[in-house]
């Protein structure tokens, strides 16, 4: 696979990217000038702190004691903390940003409940989003001193620093009577009025509480709300009464204490997700607490931009309030072009533009592309389902400029990877095919709208057997054996040695496409036309467009497995072409018309030439 991306360059290209890939510290930004970076010129690397690189063994437990249900650490399961940390991060900054990742999005670093679950079925919070304490880094991840010097050494590079954040829950502590395992159904509004103490017959409790609709939401309001015992009895167990920081967290009547989520109607955003205490963040006192707890990060550290987990199940006047107060606590701090992006897990654009609108958070996570890429890549969809996700940019609040600052991804942590869902869809692929629609599926990454988000091990070839803790491999030498027993893509390693290599095909493709990427305007953040697709597997073609010079940039792909020959429409006065990567005609057949030639699962990246 080598010499086939080789060969697929000219050499003029290949010595401009060479001299761009040789100042990447300084094509990234200076450290005076990164933050005049607008979101969509990033390139974002996300990882999970425990799962990328070890850089110091004496915290691996957490600073804890006893065995793996105490401290959490359990390097050989898959559900435990294997002892990843922010020394290791800082230890690979070289790594990231020679990949041609511009931001870093760092998976939750907040001290969380080392372990909980039923018995049996224990599991440990390593991936961040069991939080008792949002004020501090968790001490398997290491110190205030720690994150500091991430931060600083991330900004001296010209990098930015992302934190992915939690408002709708924090870890599981309160317990209901009425339900001691905590499977606790969820209870209605309706059938559990908050004025009624245990159902529509109970003793009245809250009296002149009027709920929490939009109109409700005040401090007078909220101060009627004294009993949190409307649909269950919530308590804290003995020991953890005052587990969570800030102190006000720990107390029941800030949380909805309804049951768990069935993930419709109400309960969307008034039911405990999976038995973690649901915030009542409809509440003035719970809105006014996340701004100063996430505000105080910016403060301390500089940070450049916020993921928010779980962003659907939050009530849209939350958002409303809580995303500009973060902008104007970023600008105070000279942080001009803070990016707020939400979870929203759905792959329905009409959905995702919806919070954009309503909630009016400034991006979401790209579902409805990632699952495009999934059906027409990974899988044999017409690519036509790619063009109906485009055609629908306008549905975001702003519209196509809006959708330039999604942030898209074809592989994440709770999901799974792209060569998963490839090896799910097409059963009988060999490694090699495999590692193609790979290739082709982060050449759409790297090249159409939007943000792209590489997800740590991608560049590495991992597969995985599913989502979840399937899909979050340790990047270090990994002593898991449900990791460690499948082949990756493009090498003869698996993840028991360190996946660190910068000669892997997939590494090697990326920090490619990246520095192409970031040389091009067009690319970055330019104006998209789709100018071909079909409703079979095969040629998906856009222009990306030059807004300061109107220099085109046509980019064809081909998700079929048999050659494809077309003509697609070019701009009149696109008459001459040069190949910034593949194989490209040097001239249109005639004014408008472009003849594409590509191979199967293969892609070009073809950029017109102004006239002599």
């Amino acid at each position: 696979m080598k010499q086939v991306w080789c060969r697929s360059m000219s050499a003029a290209v290949i010595g401009a990217l060479a001299i761009i890939g040789a100042g990447t510290a300084s094509h990234a930004g200076a450290a005076g000038d990164y933050r005049s970076r607008p979101p969509q010129d990033e390139i974002i690397y996300f990882l999970l702190p425990d799962r990328f690189e070890n850089g110091d063994p004496g915290n691996d437990r957490g600073g804890l004691s006893g065995d793996r249900l105490h401290t959490g650490y359990d390097p050989t399961h898959k559900g435990f903390y294997h002892g990843g940390d922010l020394k290791g991060l800082l230890s690979r900054l070289d790594y990231i940003q020679s990949l041609g990742a511009t931001a870093i999005w760092l998976g939750p670093i907040y001290k969380n409940k080392p372990v909980q679950g039923p018995p049996g079925e224990e599991s440990a919070g390593y991936h961040g989003y069991w939080i008792t304490d949002f004020t501090a880094v968790d001490p398997h991840f290491g110190t205030a001193a720690d994150m500091r010097a991430l931060v600083d050494a991330v900004h001296a590079r010209g990098m930015k620093l992302y934190l992915d954040i939690i408002v709708n829950h924090t870890a599981d502590v309160i317990r209901y009577r009425e339900c001691p395992d905590n499977q606790c159904p969820y209870r209605s509004l309706a059938d559990y009025p908050y004025t009624r103490r245990g159902g529509v017959d109970g003793a009245p409790i809250n009296a002149g509480f009027a709920g929490h609709g939009p109109e409700a939401q005040t401090a007078a309001n909220f101060a009627r709300l004294t009993r949190p015992d409307y649909a269950y009895t919530p308590f804290i167990p003995a020991g953890e009464e005052h587990v969570k920081v800030p102190d006000w967290l720990n107390d029941p009547i800030y949380y909805h204490n309804r049951g768990n989520s069935t993930f419709e109607g109400e309960s969307v955003t008034l039911g405990d997700f999976s038995g973690l205490d649901d915030l009542m963040t409809e509440n003035p006192r719970v809105l006014r607490g996340f701004i100063d707890i996430f505000g105080g990060w910016i403060d301390r550290y500089g940070i450049d931009g916020f993921r928010i987990d779980t962003a659907r199940h939050v009530n849209p006047e939350f958002w409303q309030a809580f995303v500009p107060a973060m902008r104007s606590r970023a600008a105070a701090r000279g942080i001009r072009n803070f990016h707020i992006f939400g979870e929203v897990a759905t792959g329905d654009v009409a959905s995702l533009a919806e919070h954009t609108r309503v909630d009016r958070l400034p991006a979401v996570l790209d579902f409805g592309f990632a699952e495009a890429v999934h059906d027409t890549v990974a899988g044999d969809a017409g690519t036509d389902e790619l063009a109906r996700i485009f055609s629908a940019d306008s549905l975001y609040q702003g519209g196509a400029d809006a959708a330039l600052q999604l942030p898209t991804f074809v592989s994440n942590h709770d999901a799974g990877r792209f060569a998963m869902f490839a090896a799910t869809r097409q059963p009988g692929a060999s490694g090699a095919e495999l590692l193609q629609r790979t290739r082709l599926a982060y050449a759409m990454l790297l090249t159409l709208r939007g943000v792209p988000v590489i997800y740590s091990g991608d560049e590495q070839g991992f597969i995985g057997h599913g989502g979840d803790q399937a899909a979050r491999q340790d990047m270090f030498a990994s002593q898991v054996a449900s990791y460690n027993d499948q082949p990756l893509l493009g090498t003869q390693a698996t993840t028991a040695t360190s996946s660190f290599n910068t000669d892997h095909p997939l590494y090697r493709l990326i920090a490619q496409l990246a520095q192409l990427r970031r040389s091009q305007p067009a690319l970055l953040h330019g104006p998209q036309l789709v100018r071909y697709a079909g409703k079979s597997a095969g040629l998906f073609a856009v222009s990306r467009i030059d807004a300061a010079t109107g220099r085109e940039i046509l980019v064809a792909f081909n998700t079929s497995t048999h050659a494809v020959d077309a003509r697609v429409l070019v701009n009149s006065s696109s008459l001459r072409f040069s190949a910034l990567y593949g194989s490209c005609a040097a001239r249109a057949d005639a004014p408008g018309s472009y003849r594409v030639r590509l191979a199967p699962l293969d892609f070009a990246v073809c950029a017109a030439v102004a006239a002599p």
